[in-house]
């Protein structure tokens, strides 16, 4: 998946799943045409956790950058996606781990809800495991080996 910057409203098609930085994380919405975007709300807006809503695409920016991810291996046609993000309107069953806005865009697009920067984090405490039991060159089979 890459991200292209977005400059005008009318560069957006319909399905595209949008990108856009926060202070330590991207916020991940499905753009619905008419210049509205359709996220799950989640943290976005402050400490509550909010439902699965649609947006204008300046609130969905809210003053940051705004990206497309080509979704190349989407099963999906780009309206499809459009319509599968719309049909969880109001949905409000916002898990950070496992149901964000990250895996929201994923399930619209592959039908498959997964998050790349859940996976991240989540990864990085075997990483660290691996590369201490490299640095002391632990067989895997002994039981420092079994850590992680």
């Amino acid at each position: 998946m890459t991200a292209v910057s977005c400059l005008r409203e009318g560069d957006i098609p319909i399905g595209a799943h949008l990108v856009t930085p926060r202070r330590g994380y991207t916020h991940h919405g499905i753009y619905v045409g008419r210049g509205e975007v359709v996220h799950y709300m989640g943290l976005s807006s402050g400490l509550r956790r909010g439902p699965v809503a649609k947006v204008t695409l300046e609130q969905f920016a809210s003053g940051h950058a705004v990206a497309i991810e080509i979704e190349a291996t989407a099963p999906y046609a780009p309206i499809e996606i459009a319509e599968r993000a719309q049909s969880r309107l109001a949905e409000d069953r916002y898990s950070l781990l496992s149901n964000n806005c990250e895996h929201f865009c994923s399930w619209c697009a592959h039908g498959v809800a997964r998050s790349w920067q859940v996976e991240r984090f989540l990864g990085w405490p075997r990483r660290m495991a691996q590369a201490f039991r490299s640095a002391l060159h632990v067989p895997t089979g002994s039981a420092l080996g079994q850590i992680a």
